[in-house]
């Protein structure tokens, strides 16, 4: 089948065409080195291969709606290193930062994560060849907008351009107008984009923007972008995205006024669930009861906070102080107010969300890691939350569940309630670093990148979307969940994540200053980053334990260790 429709199939000088009735642009093209007997539907070799003896064909398959097919001339390998994908790889690596570490298992993660990141990169087709990161590979070859800006956030190690051409991407697509079918709303940054056959069908549209955190995460990684050393022109032409989706958050984020973000879908085709943890059985309470919408979820207001404090940044950026302090002003009542209604004392930890009629959502997830990442977690409540991440309900060996196992709802099988999520546990890691003056916090974030980075090497350096929460004393190896998305963008991230938390990389490029909080682990020996491009300003570093063995910088440039 082809295109979801009865395909025809067609023969041709060894060649087998399979293409859609419905339209004749779509479909495979079948070739082989050695060529075959065609039938319709088949490709037949008779061979006799003798004792010892060997035979071999390459078989390859292109999209039939192209103008023209490269014939079959040379091997396969031949080809693909001249491809147009190969190039843009290349391009790629020769831009981004060279990290490297004494450990030859963490160097092979890290060179799979740039390969697949480079892999998965799309370029605009809107004349900008600006350059975005498709989900994962092979069911969200696309944008989205909450994948493709935590992928962005975490990749700036290597490089910002691809932060910035996500940004600008989604700021393009932002919303314009109220239309409940594709839950578009002004300011609301797209969940994703779907193109094809039968496109209004799914989720009511080609652009679907039924997402609740994808907006406040939009205006923190461009206040990172700019730190980072994005062009300051580029940042300040999307500073009106910015603002919008600011507006969004009060005008129809928070939907009961309460100074929380919720979401509730607006058709039955929608998402039921529109934070990360987006499948329908996804929040749920300690007994395993599923929470009913409105729903605001911990995170998404961690995001808020941190979404408030960026765009005061933006704005002491941009000389308007009375914007950044009425942001800060904002933030602060945020994080006043998310203590009080979140935290659970007879629990430990931050409830997973607030359901339709307020009440605490009371699970133990991986959810309330967020909070540490986007810094909306006090430090009291931090050092009894630490304690119950480090539990073994939680830490499975290779990384966090999504959900303790001590819970109603779990299942090490399931995809958001038992699972683990490699981007989710490097995001747990990065939280726990903010918070590396708390008791506990350098320890548990470090017994958690072990795990991560082992479930990697099982899976031949490349973490998958996500693989099953079974205890580690159970199973040697990580048990692969069968439909996880090989290579997955934030899944691919997650080492430069890593890498970033324990060097403790803060650079502010217009203020010219580098702050390093160095905690590498010792397993990963000396980590090594070459040609890591500040701005217009390239900088060296040798990093190892906690001391900084070497740093070039630019002359003008301050370095600060912590």
């Amino acid at each position: 089948r082809a295109g979801g429709r009865r395909a025809e199939m067609t023969t041709a000088d060894g060649e087998l065409l399979l293409h859609d009735r419905a339209d004749l642009a779509r479909g495979l093209a079948l070739t082989s080195t050695v060529e075959p007997m065609v039938l319709p539907g088949t490709m037949i070799w008779r061979i006799v291969v003798p004792a010892g003896g060997r035979w071999q064909t390459e078989i390859a398959a292109l999209p039939a709606g192209a103008a023209q097919r490269p014939p079959m001339q040379g091997s396969v390998g031949e080809r693909y290193r001249a491809s147009e994908p190969v190039k843009k790889i290349q391009a790629w690596r020769a831009t981004a930062t060279d990290i490297t570490s004494d450990s030859l298992m963490l160097n092979r993660i890290l060179r799979r994560s740039e390969s697949d990141l480079g892999a998965l990169q799309i370029h605009s087709d809107s004349g900008t060849g600006r350059p975005f990161v498709a989900a994962g590979a092979p069911w969200f070859m696309t944008l989205f907008g909450r994948d493709s800006l935590l992928t962005a956030w975490m990749s700036l190690p290597l490089e910002t351009d691809l932060a910035l051409g996500t940004l600008q991407q989604l700021a393009e697509l932002q919303g314009e107008t109220v239309d409940p079918l594709v839950e578009e709303e002004p300011g609301r940054i797209m969940h994703e984009m779907r193109r094809g056959p039968a496109v209004g069908q799914v989720l009511g549209g080609q652009i679907y923007y039924g997402t609740v955190d994808a907006t406040p995460l939009f205006v923190m990684l461009l206040a990172e972008c700019l730190r980072w050393g994005a062009d300051p022109a580029s940042i300040a032409t999307l500073l009106p995205a910015a603002d919008a989706a600011i507006s969004w958050i009060t005008d129809f984020g928070d939907r009961d006024d309460d100074g929380f973000v919720e979401y509730v879908r607006a058709t039955d085709r929608g998402l039921i669930n529109q934070g990360w943890k987006d499948s329908f059985d996804g929040i749920n309470f300690a007994s395993g009861q599923l929470a009913q919408a409105p729903i605001a979820l911990c995170e998404v207001q961690g995001y808020v906070y941190a979404a408030l404090l960026a765009r005061a940044e933006l704005a002491d950026a941009f000389d308007d102080e009375p914007l950044a302090r009425k942001m800060r002003e904002r933030a602060v009542a945020l994080r006043t107010k998310f203590a009080e209604q979140f935290w659970l004392p007879q629990c430990g930890w931050y409830a997973v969300a607030l359901d339709g009629n307020k009440r605490q959502v009371d699970a133990l997830t991986s959810n309330a890691a967020h909070c540490l990442w986007s810094g909306i977690a006090t430090d009291e409540h931090a050092e009894i939350l630490i304690r119950h991440l480090s539990s073994p309900e939680m830490d499975c060996g290779f990384g966090l569940r999504t959900l303790a196992s001590n819970m109603g709802a779990y299942n090490p099988m399931s995809y958001h309630c038992g699972s683990v999520w490699p981007h989710d546990t490097a995001i747990a890691v990065a939280g726990l670093m903010r918070y590396q003056h708390v008791p506990g916090a350098i320890e548990l974030a470090t017994q958690l990148s072990a795990g991560l980075l082992d479930a990697a090497a099982a899976f031949d350096g490349r973490l998958p979307e996500l693989f099953c929460g079974f205890p580690r004393g159970r199973f040697a190896a990580p048990v692969p969940y069968p439909t996880s998305c090989s290579p997955q963008a934030w899944a691919s991230a997650a080492p430069l994540l890593l890498i970033r938390s324990f060097v403790g990389i803060d650079p502010d490029v217009p203020a010219k200053t580098l702050t390093v909080r160095p905690r590498v682990p010792a397993s990963w020996g000396i980590v090594r980053l070459a040609d890591f491009r500040l701005g217009t300003d390239t900088i060296d570093m040798e990093v190892r334990g906690t001391e900084i063995l070497t740093a070039s910088l630019p002359e003008g440039w301050e370095l600060v260790i912590e």
